[in-house]
């Protein structure tokens, strides 16, 4: 028998948000994690705000709905907010009611805005990180950079003497550097391609230290895109690593780390290099006193995690090309995007029996 069509009618709802989400819902471990990291975060966000004046979009909210963003690839502000409004999951995990009104996309990029020139970013990355102690190793990771699209064309890269005298769109001919010219849209970005044969574009680099044992992201920056960026990011992030620490760590990375000052500088870091052998035309910087030990192949074999690391964070965090300008606000998104990597992984990890976590690297 064929069912009545009925047009709805009722105005008022006696199910709450909290009953529609299923139980079962990927998202409901995520929330929980991300409350207990943005209430060790209270006084951070206190210190951002004046004691009087108009309230602003509570800090809480919007990280809450950048994380939504970064989870279903939204590519605007603008569409993040309609799909606030029209969505009941997406206002749960927020945590507005079913009545409560959604914001105008200005005036939550503008609040956003407020939290991209401070250090929550880092601050909330520590702290997933924090929460995921237990499932990263401490000892064995691997390093790499990725190239991130800046958000200008190749027309806004004019001299910085002002001699070019054409529009910019034809510069077919010329010798165009970063030494002599300058993008007028993002004056950090830099002309940069990340292999022989393949178009130079403005971009930056994005730095991953991912440990070995389940791939999460144990440390994140940006720099400005150059040929010695990758290791003297690779650098700082070990540094950071190993203060206050007397045992050896190891660290993996590609054939564009084997030079002879990164080696060098990575062992007075008491850190092992299983870089790969660059030995084509050329003499390798590693010799069998590392790459005689199991643990150099076992390295060399988890360097896939750090790829795909980034695989989700350009393809599902949409960091292929960024939407913000200037090299504090690339590295706050990235920082932050790592965070959310973490943190969607978070919950299959603990979900797991604790023999499946034993340590799989060296």
């Amino acid at each position: 028998m064929r069912g009545d069509e009925r047009i709805p009618d009722g105005m008022f709802s006696y199910v709450s948000l909290e009953q529609r989400v299923p139980q079962g819902h990927p998202l409901r471990a995520v929330r929980e994690l991300t409350d207990v990291v943005l209430r060790r975060l209270d006084a951070e966000f206190d210190a951002l705000y004046a004691d009087s004046g108009r309230p602003s979009i509570a800090p809480e909210y919007i990280l809450r709905a950048l994380l939504l963003q970064v989870f279903y690839s939204m590519r605007s502000e603008r569409l993040l907010v309609e799909h606030i409004y029209n969505n009941l999951l997406f206002r749960w995990f927020v945590g507005l009611g079913m009545d409560d009104a959604v914001w105008n996309h200005a005036v939550f990029s503008k609040n956003r805005d407020r939290l991209l020139t401070s250090d929550v970013a880092q601050r909330f990355f520590a702290e997933v990180n924090r929460q995921a102690k237990k499932y990263m190793s401490d000892e064995h990771f691997t390093v790499d950079g990725t190239l991130i699209q800046a958000w200008a064309s190749q027309k806004s890269f004019r001299a910085k003497d002002g001699s070019d005298d054409s529009d910019g769109t034809d510069f077919r001919g010329q010798k165009r550097s970063n030494s002599t010219h300058q993008s007028t849209t993002d004056g950090d970005a830099r002309l940069y391609k990340k292999s022989y044969g393949t178009e130079s574009k403005l971009s930056y680099l994005g730095h991953a230290l991912v440990e070995n044992r389940n791939g999460l992201i144990a440390a994140a920056m940006v720099t400005e895109a150059d040929g010695y960026a990758e290791r003297d990011a690779a650098l700082l992030m070990l540094h950071e690593k190993q203060k206050k620490r007397k045992r050896r760590i190891t660290v993996g990375a590609d054939k564009a780390y084997d030079t002879r000052d990164f080696v060098g500088t990575v062992r007075e870091l008491n850190v092992m290099p299983h870089v790969m052998k660059n030995d084509k035309g050329r003499r390798s910087n590693l010799d069998r006193r590392t790459t005689r030990h199991p643990g150099y192949a076992i390295s060399l074999s988890r360097q896939w995690l750090v790829e795909k690391s980034f695989g989700w964070l350009k393809q599902t965090g949409s960091l292929r090309q960024v939407k913000l300008r200037g090299l504090e606000k690339v590295d706050w998104l990235f920082v932050f995007s790592c965070a959310a990597h973490n943190l969607i992984r978070l919950p299959r990890l603990m979900a797991q029996p604790p023999a499946r976590l034993r340590e799989k690297c060296a």
